[in-house]
């Protein structure tokens, strides 16, 4: 299976990326792995986060097999460069800019960051694996809905205010996935809180998925 149809394979099945956008790189190391030993297979750090490169770095070097982490707010060719080499498996970009194509051209799995129909159509013909549909809380699901329409192929990850009383709206209207940020991390990764909350959250995230894959 090529790298894309894999990784698209997995969201599709995971259901859920974490978004971790953190106060320091060992804040937002710290949180990823976390939430990956509790069971998250797709954890993104944004390039926001200080010593980003770092924190991905030591992710990747400590996550469990087959667990993927990825760069979020990526905009430029040399963020790409930087993620890469820090060795990020897949980049999530908050808008259609050149890391879209760069990205593509260099083999990684691309996110795509868009919201209008446009924007969607561009992402895709960039070589986005997937548009992240952001921010989702604009338009709510219905907005989701009417984009299915014209866009019945494209797979589409709601981001943005999507906490667990809207997740599974999202993926009932075909979403392939959700992205949780601050519902799901809290102050976990901005200031170092308390990691127990965010493996409660983590749990009941990864629960919700699992009913909704099982129809329960």
């Amino acid at each position: 299976m090529h790298k894309h149809e894999e990784f698209l394979a997995g969201i599709h099945d995971a259901k859920l990326i974490a978004i971790v956008r953190g106060g320091s790189g060992k804040f937002a190391s710290d949180a990823a792995l976390a939430l990956m030993d509790e069971g998250f297979r797709y954890v993104e750090v944004a390039l926001t986060t200080p010593d980003a490169c770092a924190a991905i770095a030591e992710i990747r070097a400590n996550a469990p097999a087959g667990y993927m982490v990825g760069a979020g707010t990526v905009l430029t060719v040399e963020n790409v460069n930087d993620v890469k080499a820090a060795g990020a498996q897949f980049i999530v970009t908050p808008a259609i800019c050149e890391a879209v194509a760069e990205g593509a051209r260099q083999g990684l799995p691309v996110v795509a960051g868009a919201l209008t129909p446009t924007e969607i159509h561009a992402g895709m013909n960039q070589g986005a694996t997937l548009i992240k549909l952001f921010p989702a809380s604009l338009g709510g699901p219905n907005y989701l809905k009417a984009l299915r329409d014209p866009f019945p192929n494209v797979p589409f990850i709601a981001v943005g205010g999507v906490g667990l009383n809207e997740a599974d709206s999202y993926w009932g209207l075909g979403a392939v996935a959700v992205g949780p940020g601050g519902p799901l991390v809290g102050d976990a990764a901005s200031v170092g809180g308390d990691l127990g909350p965010l493996r409660q959250r983590a749990r009941e995230y990864l629960a919700l998925a699992a009913r909704f894959r099982t129809g329960g």
